[in-house]
């Protein structure tokens, strides 16, 4: 695999890994403790940023799923 492939195949688990974070978070209220990381800011400023992600893409699935026929609510 090239660099590039392997490059595309981390950042998309690392998507992956964040949402679940999100519907986590959305499903049961517990929420990473960014805190216990670390001190740096730029860091947590930068935890936080990735999980914003997450949060993009768990909303993006869920609208798309709503409005699938192939999803229903029960």
């Amino acid at each position: 695999m090239t660099l590039l492939g392997k490059t595309i195949h981390i950042a998309a688990d690392l998507v992956l890994v964040s949402t679940c974070l999100a519907g986590i978070r959305r499903n049961t209220g517990l929420t990473l403790n960014k805190d216990f990381l670390l001190q740096d800011p730029g860091f947590q400023n930068f935890v936080g940023k990735y999980l914003e992600v997450g949060e993009t893409v768990y909303d993006y699935s869920v609208a798309s799923a709503s409005s699938s026929s192939s999803f229903v609510r029960k």
